[in-house]
Formats: structure tokens, sequence, C-alpha cells
């Protein structure tokens, strides 16, 4: 296991979409199974959009 935010798996697999992503989403702390050298691109998407979805939930909360 290990933790990491998530502006460090878009730096390291899609570089291209750091500028599409908010601060609160970059800072997010993702926990990724077999760590970061496990992921692939396709992880990534994922990853990036439950993060969006999750960060979209949170703003019609408050």
């Amino acid at each position: 296991m290990e933790t990491v935010k998530l502006s460090r798996i878009v730096m390291k697999l899609t570089p291209e979409l750091y500028p599409f992503l908010r601060h609160n989403e970059l800072n997010s702390e993702i926990m990724l199974r077999n760590g970061l050298e496990a992921l692939e691109t396709e992880d990534v998407m994922e990853i990036i959009q439950y993060s969006i979805s999750e960060h979209q939930k949170d703003a019609f909360l408050h």
C-alpha cells in the first residue's frame, strides 16, 4: 500500500492533464494498493474521474 497525492500521479503518468485539475483535486490523497509504479494511464484516468466526482459531490453538500 502507498498513499500519494493525485498531483504526483498526474505528473508522473499524464502531465498534460495537470492544468485542467483544480488545486483541491490535485491535493487529494490517493491510496494505491500496488504502488505508484504499478499504475497505467487507464488507471490514472479512472482515479482522476473519481476524484473530480468526489469533489463535485462535496461542493453540492456545502
